[in-house]
């Protein structure tokens, strides 16, 4: 068979590859040809028959879509006698359809920013579209030149109370019936909820015995959404949030990743079983793929889509999962660039340091790593205890960053940026963390036995012997005082309060941390303050007052105020201040500093204010997360790179493996109801006096059951957008990410 056939389209000769059909001809030639049932990832079958054209020598008009093209064909595509038809077909069409947008008297005149008048749906360019500004069949009209519809519409009435939905809303009078969401969800996705029911005028498109989704067998994967061309399934969540992006409201999870990672896949493969692929995927955006599954934040779950229906996908959990079961198989795709001659100083290991320093390494760059403690990682290695983050863990994922070329030198505190210009860098990355805790602000802060939380948890990582008695207070409500608390009863404390001058609903401490320091007996005394410490009886004695809230401050929380009179006192053998921690920015950095004594740099390429210095992590946003970090980190290697003459690339593929298959044989009995797999855990009763890693990680049954609870929402963003005519296709509210607009 040929490679290539030569025919006429609209009276140009053209050369196309074989097997397409005239539609998929005419579009690999740039020559649109309207259609509203056609989509390029679903068998075609000429449903609408706006598609048709004029073929010499051939009888009738035939459906481009489902007409295969053949060598020698002449083809016409816009010709009166098709214009004529084509309208008469898109008016039965707009017959069955409340056409809003048509007839609308505000629709030639609403800018960008307007909003309905009649709260139903101008035109894509108006917020209030149902379908977030994507409407074919509004653009189709627009396209053929259909301006109004005489025959008033007539309203349906919905079957199925659809305001209930949680996820994806359905409206029956936005429907044309092009069957593009009963053949996706059934041909491609291999679920099959959507059929088309009852018969003549009275058809519509559905589930069996017009059930809610979620008792109809639905995976919300959202494909249906995805391939609706005229909002009659919108996602729910853009309603609320009509102006936000595509990837934040169909796979909010890889949205919210702060680096990128292709959260679905991985998750995904994992339910497979397909382990070293999963890794692959994570390894692709980050190199703390062991860290992330122990300590990170996780937004990724706080965005996913399920919790819409119980509880969230445990996406950390997973990552850990695979990193576990490293075979080293994405090595094997790894590359590594030539070295370029250029030499890169980083000051600091910790996450950003060592992301950026990793990324730099296999651009080709020399780089080297200044850290001014004895070992490498910064706070992963001295802010977040062993039971959380065991030191194995962070040394192998270290070693794997060495042995991509940087160099790590220890003991080594670095005051002076010109110094480092000195010794010949050409760029530098500033990533000194924060690590100087802040005072109690309140008298008898500097008496013996009264810590920071970040010097202890540093002493105590560090390998330094630390008394903490019998009797422990930590004050502060975030994760550095529920860390400092467990750590106080691992060294053999027998009780440990936490003092918190707000509620429970406004620590900014991660809620399972709050739930382990519980369950390990950790006392947490509300509403309550410090006011000052001094010596009795040989020991610390804390006076306290009780708080109420008062009104929101900066921070959006309730104000603490103190209630007067209710001052009490409470004696400690330690007090460990954990109320928030700050850099220590020499003045031989020369960058400009702001609020917090934090470097002031650009967020998207995080340069400071000296050419050829960088800076991120910590030592810029005060203190956060471990993989906010490792996204500044891999910001800065990309402008780094770029400043040195690089492309500024580092993502790699390191698996084949690209794409979500079809839910066939994963659905399972009470999908929407199968809970979240829990994360085993040491009883409380094992954790004193040891520093043993406290979690221990999904079984293998428990990890693949959880992969496949996800909804699988990253599909969508294998979809192949459907064509848009070329006059039309505007910028849209919601624009898929392989979209663009001619």
């Amino acid at each position: 068979m040929a490679d290539k056939i030569a025919l006429t389209i609209d009276g140009k000769s053209l050369e196309v590859d074989n097997g397409l059909t005239v539609l998929q001809a005419a579009q690999a030639a740039g020559v649109y040809i309207p259609t509203l049932c056609y989509h390029p990832d679903l068998e075609p079958f000429g449903g609408c028959r706006l598609c048709i054209v004029e073929i010499e020598n051939m009888r009738g008009l035939p459906t481009a879509c489902t007409t295969p093209a053949a060598a020698g064909m002449k083809i016409s595509t816009n010709t009166p006698q098709l214009q004529e038809l084509r309208r008469a077909y898109l008016e039965l069409i707009l017959s069955e359809h409340p056409n809003a947008c048509l007839t609308c008297e505000r629709r030639q005149r609403c800018g960008p920013n307007d909003i309905c008048l009649r709260n139903v749906g101008v035109t894509e360019r108006c917020v209030n579209c149902p379908a977030n500004g994507r409407c074919e069949l509004q653009m189709v009209t627009d396209y053929i030149g259909i301006k109004e519809i005489s025959v008033p519409y007539k309203y349906k009435e919905q079957p199925v109370d659809f305001a209930r939905e949680p996820l994806i809303r359905r409206d029956y009078n936005l429907c044309i019936l092009c069957g593009r969401c009963v053949h996706m969800c059934a041909d491609v996705r291999g679920i099959g909820v959507y059929s088309f029911i009852n018969r003549g005028f009275d058809t519509v498109v559905g589930t069996a015995f017009n059930k809610p989704l979620q008792e109809s067998g639905c995976r919300f994967c959202g494909a249906c959404v995805q391939v609706c061309p005229t909002g009659a399934l919108t996602d729910s969540e853009a309603a609320y949030h009509p102006d936000c992006d595509w990837e934040s409201v169909a796979v909010p999870c890889k949205h919210a990743c702060p680096a990128g990672i292709n959260v679905p896949l991985y998750v995904y493969l994992a339910g497979q079983g397909k382990y070293q692929e999963s890794l692959a995927v994570v390894r692709e955006k980050v190199p703390f793929p062991g860290v992330l599954g122990r300590v990170c934040i996780h937004p990724c779950e706080e965005a996913c889509r399920r919790h819409a229906l119980n509880e969230p996908i445990s996406i950390k959990s997973l990552k850990r999962f695979v990193a576990d079961r490293d075979t080293g198989l994405w090595k094997q795709r790894s590359r590594k660039q030539p070295p370029t001659g250029k030499k890169v100083a980083i000051v600091g290991s910790g996450p950003a340091g060592l992301t950026a320093g990793f990324y730099l390494a296999k651009a080709g760059h020399a780089v080297t790593v200044f850290e001014q403690f004895s070992k490498a990682g910064g706070m992963m290695r001295v802010g977040i205890p062993d039971y959380r983050l065991p030191p194995e863990i962070l040394d192998e994922e270290i070693k794997v960053i060495e042995d991509a070329g940087v160099e790590i030198k220890l003991n080594t505190k670095v005051d002076s940026v010109d110094g480092l210009f000195t010794q010949g860098f050409s760029a530098v990355f500033l990533a000194p963390g924060a690590h100087r805790g802040q005072t109690l602000g309140v008298e008898g802060e500097n008496l013996p036995g009264v810590y920071d939380g970040a010097s202890f948890l540093r002493d105590v990582s560090l390998g330094k012997k630390v008394d903490v008695g019998k009797k422990v207070a930590v004050i502060g409500g975030g994760n550095v005082a529920i860390d400092s608390a467990r750590t106080a009863l691992r060294l053999g404390a027998q009780e440990v309060h936490i003092i918190y001058r707000r509620t429970r609903g406004e620590m900014p401490a991660s809620p399972e941390e709050v739930e382990a320091a519980l369950a390990e007996n950790i006392h947490i005394d509300y509403l309550r303050g410090h006011n000052r410490v001094c010596i009795k009886n040989n020991r610390l004695d804390l006076t306290c007052c009780c708080m109420e809230l008062g009104e929101p401050d900066a921070s959006g929380r309730r104000r603490p105020v103190p209630v007067k009179g209710s001052e009490f006192d409470v004696e400690y053998d330690v007090i460990i201040g954990a109320i928030g921690q700050v850099p220590e920015i020499p003045a031989g950095f020369k960058v400009r500093t702001g609020r917090g004594n934090t470097i002031q740099a650009d967020m998207i390429s995080m340069a400071t204010s000296r050419e050829g210095v960088w800076a991120g992590g910590d030592a810029v946003t005060g203190p956060d997360s471990v993989i906010r970090a490792i996204a500044a980190g891999r910001a800065a290697a990309v402008s780094i790179d770029k400043f040195l003459g690089g492309a500024g690339v580092i993502d790699e593929e390191l698996t084949d493996t690209r794409a979500i298959g079809r839910c066939a044989g994963l659905t399972v009995a009470g999908f929407p109801d199968q809970p979240r797999v829990k994360m085993p855990s040491l009883p409380a009763e094992q954790v004193t006096g040891n520093f043993t890693e406290v979690e221990l990680g999904l079984a293998e049954e428990g990890a693949v059951a959880e992969g496949r609870r996800c909804f699988q929402c990253g599909f969508r963003s294998q979809i192949t957008p459907a064509p848009r005519p070329p006059v039309a296709a505007k910028k849209a509210l919601l624009p898929h990410p392989a979209e663009s607009t001619p």
